[in-house]
């Protein structure tokens, strides 16, 4: 018998940043039962041109909305600047090039990006950003910058996003539970984690029993 989640998300998605604490208890919960969790990239704006007065209006109150939903730290003060462009291709890549050097250091890069995103104010859309961020979580910058850049980690990013794209999902975050090639859906969006810890639990007793 075989058993994953597939956390499917994006470093850029609001509602990603609200969920990380409960995806971090789910993720946990699993790892007791040995059940391990792949992250996968969903690729939620990526190519975007640079934001107009609106887009960004709305961007922010959406923000708040998820803010005031899930208790999560958001830097509202000089967020998404003018000219700022909101593709989330790169940071996306960087967890791929991140997930293929070092598997279980990407989710310690993922919290870093999402925080410096979220709480810092940091434009993780540019490479060197990323590098640096790399970096702090041990990863050796010569290196991931070379993984970041190749044609390689293009192929498997934009692997990560058809793969999303043709099983429909269509927002983030997604927890997807695999058992033997067979995939149960645990949540489309954000839930709380007294919604989601039960009905983790009983899958990984089914998963256990099969």
């Amino acid at each position: 018998m075989s058993a994953r989640l597939l956390y499917v998300m994006d470093p850029m998605c609001s509602w990603c940043w609200g969920f990380a604490p409960v995806a971090a208890a789910l993720i946990a919960q699993a790892g007791e039962a040995g059940v391990a969790t792949q992250l996968v990239l969903g690729g939620l704006r990526s190519g975007s041109s640079a934001l107009d007065a609106s887009t960004r209006k709305y961007i922010l109150e959406h923000w708040q909305a998820v803010a005031q939903s899930t208790g999560q730290a958001f830097r509202f003060e000089g967020a998404l600047p003018d000219g700022f462009v909101y593709d989330t291709e790169p940071a996306c890549r960087a967890l791929v090039a991140a997930r293929n050097l070092d598997e279980p250091r990407s989710w310690a890069l993922l919290a870093s990006i999402q925080s410096a995103f979220y709480e810092q104010g940091v434009d993780i859309t540019r490479a060197p950003r990323l590098v640096e961020l790399a970096g702090q979580v041990g990863f050796q910058r010569e290196a991931f910058a070379a993984a970041f850049s190749s044609a390689d980690t293009h192929t498997r990013t934009a692997a990560d996003f058809t793969w999303v794209q043709d099983l429909g999902i269509a927002g983030f975050p997604t927890l997807l539970a695999e058992r033997n090639g067979q995939l149960a859906l645990l949540t489309n969006g954000y839930q709380p984690l007294e919604t989601l810890q039960p009905l983790l639990a009983r899958w990984l007793q089914q998963a256990a029993c099969a």
